[in-house]
């Protein structure tokens, strides 16, 4: 840290520098001072320099207050370790943005990503879930993490059922439709590796590549499920045996499902586009 003499020399204001040593003050005591001390004590007559102490002091008070605030919640806070836990992932992908990108000026399609992003936002938190990362027009989301619940993979599915509803639904220069896949699977989670304040919570293991691959084999507007998830679900759904499939990626064929949804009478959320 730099002595007084060379804080007020960063200031513009060494000439002030022995008056400050003959009064022994030092950065301790600099946030008790006053005006009236500046100018009689110290001898600063101009205005002028003594507000720029002042305020100069109060940042500097200001600094050291958020520096102990900091101090006190990393060790009040300690970082949260990785786990183990089941989670169903959903990857959600918006179909042909890439042709899109093609006859579309870059403002528009801009556009058109960004209502699809918050759709995606609004229909996972609906239904529980947590949106982790946009990759291009793809979403990647949990179930289950950092919050857990008994019918995870329910929710996961209703919600991609939702935002095939939602995306169709979009009053957009083109019409639009999203292909998503859907699994379950231990993963480990959490603060994976550390990296200061880049630190990032992340997942490893199967299942988020699981997904994604299922989301590559549906046809737009489909929601496809591992066997892993169809063997969680309810009765709120129909589902129909899309067969063993070989996915790139993943160590020997897996059995995908299509999910469809049995009437109900929960109405259909819709997200409200920006003017």
């Amino acid at each position: 840290m730099p002595s007084v003499r060379e804080w007020l020399a960063s200031l513009g204001l060494s000439e002030y520098a022995d008056s400050f040593a003959k009064q022994r003050i030092d950065f301790s005591i600099l946030e008790d001072l006053t005006d009236k001390d500046l100018k009689e004590e110290l001898g600063i007559v101009p205005l002028g320099d003594r507000r720029r102490l002042l305020r100069a002091i109060a940042e500097l008070a200001g600094a050291a207050s958020i520096a102990d605030k900091l101090a006190h919640r990393s060790e009040s806070s300690p970082r949260e370790e990785a786990e183990r836990r089941q989670v169903t992932v959903m990857f959600a992908d918006l179909v042909g943005s890439t042709a899109l990108s093609t006859g579309m000026d870059p403002e528009d399609l801009r556009e058109v990503i960004s209502v699809y992003q918050k759709c995606v936002a609004e229909t996972v938190l609906h239904f529980g879930g947590f949106v982790a990362r946009y990759v291009g027009d793809g979403a990647l989301v949990y179930f289950g993490y950092p919050h857990a619940h008994e019918d995870d993979a329910e929710r996961a599915v209703r919600a991609g059922l939702e935002l095939i509803s939602v995306v169709t639904g979009l009053k957009t220069r083109a019409p639009q439709q999203v292909r998503i896949g859907i699994a379950t699977g231990v993963v480990v989670v959490g603060h994976l590796i550390p990296s200061g304040e880049s630190e990032e919570r992340g997942m490893v293991g199967e299942t988020p590549n699981l997904a994604a691959r299922l989301q590559s084999i549906a046809e737009p507007n489909m929601v496809v499920v591992g066997e892993s998830t169809r063997r969680l679900l309810g009765s709120f759904f129909q589902l129909d045996d899309l067969g063993m499939r070989s996915l790139k990626g993943i160590a020997g064929p897996v059995r995908a499902w299509c999910c469809r949804q049995v009437p109900w009478q929960a109405a259909s959320r819709r997200c409200v586009q920006p003017a």
